[in-house]
């Protein structure tokens, strides 16, 4: 580790002497998903771990107040910036120029590719994977031999940095099956009773976005349901907590429960009878796990031709608010037990269950140090949380004037 005079004084006061290796976190989505790659380093004593936000002022604190609150160690942009780090783990490529040290770029979503904005295919546009005609990342994790196509046609330069390692996010989820029942209790559900997840994306384009009514539509349409509603992370950041619940302290109050913000979505899918969803790639990842997925209305949101999320659009039923909800259901269910779960499995990743295997390989390369004997297992999602409304409980009495 090369350190200038700050950075030295700094390691004085360490008990442990070791490589860096950094996780960059510009936005909450991008350290959601640098999380589950934690546990692939932690546990070695050659190794520190520690966190960084950088300073673009685009964002809200939410990334910081998580890596807090987790237990991490944050450091600033500028105590990041001024060391060489023995490794550099990043969910997206801002600031990804500003760090120094051997970096791995991995997707925050359902592998790059997912999306197109005008020509641009998201991820995989030199305009994201170069800065002055060099490859930002070492290494560019991709989850799909698809992927690797593309990228070939898009940015050739990159393809000698890109390693297919599949997708972790979704071997956690698949991990996660043999624990359904602890997740429905952990939702509230302890008898026999239907659950129905609904998960939307972020935008005025998304589900939520386009119909503000949404949660409360599906309680009601579903009386003998628990609704539990999974909202993405950019919802929670952009608005904050105590509006979001505001807006959905209607339906709250009709029966909703909204897992808490930036807390894992797996084990709420995991436990879901069926999965109400827009283009979000929660849906893609649903649906690839065996759940049952009824898509709902959005504004036009582009998607890849052939990705998880374009297959998932085309093959699964549009839910229609002017019918019967149940029976739309039932039409969502037989989707899935035409094979519908394989197929989209099959796309979401080319190396299922070793991702995890891939990804320690590929950070000890970089870090220039054997692998310890020690595996990691692929866990499961931690149980869920759900939030409460209001905030601050309100008394049950009116106060004596």
């Amino acid at each position: 580790m090369n350190d200038d005079g700050g950075a030295a004084a700094e390691r004085c006061w360490a008990t442990r002497i070791g490589e860096s290796a950094l996780f960059l976190a510009p936005h909450i989505v991008a350290l959601i998903r640098l999380e589950d790659l934690v546990p692939l380093l932690e546990t070695d004593h050659r190794l520190q771990c520690v966190f960084t936000v950088p300073e673009d002022g685009e964002d809200r604190p939410d990334a910081a107040d998580l890596v807090r609150a987790h237990g991490g160690l944050l450091l600033s942009a500028k105590q990041a910036a001024r060391t060489t780090h023995g490794l550099v783990l990043a969910g997206s490529n801002r600031g990804l120029a500003d760090v120094r040290g051997p970096k791995l770029l991995v997707p925050h979503g359902g592998g790059l590719g997912q999306y197109r904005s005008g020509e641009l295919v998201t991820g995989l546009h030199p305009e994201q994977l170069l800065r002055d005609g060099r490859v930002l990342a070492d290494r560019i994790v991709l989850t799909h031999q698809r992927e690797l196509e593309l990228l070939a046609d898009l940015c050739p330069q990159a393809v000698p940095h890109a390693v297919v390692a599949g997708d972790i996010a979704f071997d956690r989820l698949v991990a996660s099956a043999l624990y359904r029942d602890q997740y429905r209790r952990a939702l509230g559900v302890t008898d026999d009773r239907e659950i129905i997840c609904v998960t939307v994306s972020w935008s005025a384009r998304s589900g939520f976005g386009s119909n503000p009514d949404l949660f409360r539509h599906i309680v009601d349409a579903a009386p003998h349901a628990q609704v539990v509603a999974s909202l993405h992370p950019q919802i929670w950041s952009q608005h904050g907590v105590g509006q979001v619940l505001g807006w959905l302290a209607d339906a709250i109050e009709a029966g909703l429960v909204v897992l808490a913000p930036h807390s894992d979505w797996r084990g709420a899918v995991t436990a879901a009878d069926v999965v109400l969803a827009d283009y979000t790639s929660v849906g893609a990842f649903a649906a690839g796990a065996g759940t049952p997925v009824l898509r709902i209305p959005h504004a036009p949101q582009p998607l890849l031709p052939g990705s998880p999320t374009a297959v998932l659009a085309a093959e699964t039923p549009l839910w229609d608010r002017s019918r019967p909800l149940l029976p739309q259901l039932e039409a969502a269910r037989e989707a899935q037990r035409h094979g519908l779960d394989a197929h989209i499995a099959g796309l979401l990743t080319s190396r299922p269950g070793q991702a995890g295997k891939i990804l320690r390989r590929e950070m000890y390369a970089l870090l220039g140090l054997g692998e310890p004997a020690r595996a990691v297992p692929v866990s499961p999602a931690p149980l869920p949380r759900r939030t409460t409304w209001p905030l601050i409980p309100l008394p049950r009495t009116r106060p004596r004037g």
